[in-house]
């Protein structure tokens, strides 16, 4: 076990093409530089075809490579896996698989809100995810906490354009208040952007609220939870349960996953 004082390298796994997106990745890069820590390193990595397609086929997708992704970066030395994409798709698997720490940012993004207050609610980038949050809500035990989830009507070609174009960016920040105000009416009192794209978008806003509600910067949420969980697993050997949900899987069960 290494000592606790020790670098920490993590392997932040993004679901955009790092030269398709590459404005993104940039300032993903610059967020990331800023809110670690000084003896973290931070290292992004797409996939490619990116995750532009609004669709379930394409989670599933994308999620297969997080696994394998997961697996390299464990086998590469990095210390925990960080899924930066708020479907998390690919998150337990990748938890059951390998034995270093795997976070996502919708997981983390909920369960640190429910920190910070009674009531939460989600604001997708697009209807479409709507019952896939609704899902994570539920898979996560956070039905009772979860108040509503609503969606404006973007795509990620257009979040991205928002990063440079400033009409862009104020239609999309538009649309997201004109969609929070109705939950902060209903007492709402954390709002989070689900989705990696506009949690780095709204970022520029700082101390972010509606009203009196607080708008969550997931990105901080996931890259802190993902220091601690090496933090905590160096300084008492706390780690990820193998008595049911996350039991790994036997050396064949993955040579066969990963040599299909």
């Amino acid at each position: 076990m290494k000592d606790a004082a020790a670098p920490v390298k993590i392997w932040y796994q993004s679901f955009v093409d790092p030269q398709q997106q590459a404005e993104y990745v940039r300032s993903l890069g610059e967020a990331l530089g800023a809110l670690r820590d000084r003896e973290t390193t931070c290292e992004i990595h797409g996939i490619s075809p990116p995750d532009l397609e609004l669709h379930r086929i394409t989670e599933f997708r994308c999620a297969a490579q997080v696994l394998r992704n997961a697996v390299t970066a464990e086998q590469q030395g990095y210390d925990a896996f960080a899924i930066g994409h708020f479907q998390d798709g690919g998150l337990y698997e990748a938890r059951a698989t390998v034995g270093i720490p795997v976070l996502a940012l919708g997981e983390a993004s909920m369960l640190h809100a429910c920190t910070l207050g009674q009531k939460i609610a989600l604001v997708t980038i697009n209807p479409i995810f709507i019952p896939m949050h609704e899902e994570q809500v539920l898979r996560y035990g956070l039905r009772e906490r979860i108040v509503g989830v609503k969606a404006i009507t973007t795509n990620p070609s257009e979040l991205v354009r928002a990063f440079n174009d400033a009409a862009v960016f104020d239609r999309v920040l538009r649309q997201f208040r004109e969609q929070v105000q109705p939950l902060v009416d209903g007492g709402a009192e954390v709002i989070i952007p689900a989705g990696g794209l506009p949690v780095l978008l709204f970022s520029r806003l700082k101390n972010f609220t509606v009203g009196k509600a607080v708008v969550l910067n997931g990105i901080a949420v996931l890259l802190k939870m993902t220091e601690m969980a090496v933090k905590l697993h160096r300084l008492n050997g706390t780690i990820t349960s193998r008595a049911s949900t996350f039991a790994q899987p036997s050396k064949q069960a993955l040579r066969e996953f990963l040599e299909t």
